[in-house]
């Protein structure tokens, strides 16, 4: 698990449209927060996503990996956003309003 310092600060910057969001040090990755709710994790310069049965068809549409801090583990429910998702703000920023609304609902 290791974040570098420019990956993180890329993902702060492309998600300026959602508003306040705190990215802070946990176990070798990075824990992304915003409204107090945990809705991201960013793990070996990989953005993932909090899902639940409401957004995870979209993550699972397009055949993306779960967040598995350890392997064989079952998933976290943290999936992983496409790189096309994440060179868009304002399209990070709608995945990332599913991510706020899985985690207030759980």
């Amino acid at each position: 698990m290791a974040v570098s310092r420019g990956f993180a600060d890329y993902v702060a910057e492309q998600l300026e449209r959602l508003g306040p969001v705190t990215i802070k040090r946990m176990f070798g990755g990075m824990g992304l927060y915003a409204d107090g709710l945990f809705f991201g994790v960013i793990d070996d310069d990989v953005l993932y996503l909090k899902v639940d049965d409401l957004n995870r068809a979209r993550f699972e549409e397009r055949g993306l990996p779960a967040f598995q801090p350890v392997p064989g583990k079952a998933s976290m429910n943290y999936m992983a956003v496409p790189e096309d998702v994440l060179e868009d703000p304002a399209a990070l920023a709608d995945w990332a309003r599913g991510a706020l609304a899985a985690a207030a609902r759980k």
